[in-house]
C-alpha cells in the first residue's frame, strides 16, 4: 500500500502543482498557538506537514530552526507532548504528517514504542537527520510495520550509486537537500542543484522534495519537472516571529 505521504504529493501533482511541505518544530511559538499554526497550514493546502522533535544539539539547522527548537525544550515539549497531542487530533488533518529529527530522542523513547505511538497518532512518516543510511536498519525495522516511512535524505555530494541504496525500498519521498550546510534562508541556490535532481529523478520512483534555504516558491522555477514538492522551515518561522499568521505566509504558495 502507498504511503499516506506520497499519495498526498502526487495528488498536488495531478493538479498541476508542488507539494508543500512547511515545517514547524513542535510546540512552536507556543503550546496553544502550535496547534492553531497547524491548523492554519493544512487549510492552507499543505500536502504534507513536517513536525520537528526539539533537540539539544540539532547539527543540522540553522540558526534561526535551532532558535525555535531550543525555545520548545524550555518549554517542556517531548515526544509524549507530540504525541498525546497529535492522538487527540488524529483524523483532522488533510495533509499527511512526518516528525523530523535527531536519532537520541527516539532511541530514549523506545523504538517499539516510538513506532506505535506514531501508528496512534497518525505519523506516516520520519526524518533522522543524523543518521546513516548503513545505520538506519534497526529504526525501519521498528517502524515500517506502523505503516512509518524512513525519508531518505540525499543532496550535492550524494553519487547516484548511493542514491540507489536509499531508493531501495524506500517510501514517502526522497527529501533533496539543497546545500552543503545547514537549514535557512537564501537568496539563491547552487546551480549544481540542477545537474544532482536529475539524478536522483532517475534514480527514485518516489516524489523528490527540494528542501534547505526555500523561501520562495519563485525559486523553484528554475527546477521545474525535477521537483514534486518543496520544504520550507526557517522562512515560516521567521514570519511567524514577525506576528504573521502560517496562512498569510501560504498565500504565495498556492
Amino acid at each position: 500500500m502507498m504511503n499516506p505521504i506520497q499519495i498526498s504529493i502526487d495528488k498536488a501533482k495531478e493538479q498541476g502543482k508542488v507539494g508543500l511541505i512547511p515545517f514547524l518544530p513542535a510546540g512552536y511559538p507556543n503550546r496553544d498557538q502550535f496547534w492553531k499554526e497547524l491548523e492554519q497550514l493544512d487549510a492552507a493546502g499543505a500536502s504534507v506537514i513536517e513536525i520537528g522533535m526539539p533537540f539539544s544539539d540539532p547539527v543540522a539547522d540553522g540558526p534561526v530552526v535551532e532558535k525555535a527548537s531550543l525555545k520548545c525544550l524550555a518549554d517542556g515539549i517531548d515526544l509524549a507532548w507530540i504525541f498525546d497531542g497529535l492522538k487527540e487530533r488524529k483524523g483532522q488533518f488533510n495533509a499527511a504528517l512526518l516528525l523530523m529529527g535527531y536519532l537520541n530522542p527516539v532511541y530514549q523513547y523506545g523504538l517499539d514504542q516510538f513506532g506505535a505511538d506514531c501508528e496512534a497518532a497518525g505519523i506516516s512518516g520520519l526524518i533522522i537527520a543524523d543518521m546513516p543510511f548503513e545505520e538506519s536498519d534497526f529504526v525501519k525495522e521498528a517502524i515500517e510495520p506502523h505503516g512509518v516511512a524512513l525519508i531518505p535524505l540525499v543532496g550535492l555530494n550524494t553519487s547516484k550509486e548511493r542514491m540507489k541504496l536509499y531508493a531501495e525500498n524506500a517510501a514517502g519521498f526522497c527529501y533533496f537537500v539543497s546545500v552543503l550546510g545547514t537549514t535557512g534562508q537564501r537568496d539563491s541556490l547552487p546551480e549544481r542543484v540542477k545537474e544532482k535532481l536529475a539524478e536522483a529523478k532517475e534514480v527514485f520512483d518516489i516524489p523528490i522534495a527540494l528542501g534547505f534555504g526555500i523561501k520562495h516558491p519563485d525559486q523553484l522555477e528554475q527546477f521545474d519537472g525535477l521537483v514534486d514538492a518543496a520544504v520550507f522551515g526557517s522562512a515560516l518561522i521567521t514570519h511567524i516571529d514577525e506576528g504573521k499568521s502560517s496562512t498569510q505566509f501560504m498565500e504565495p504558495w498556492k
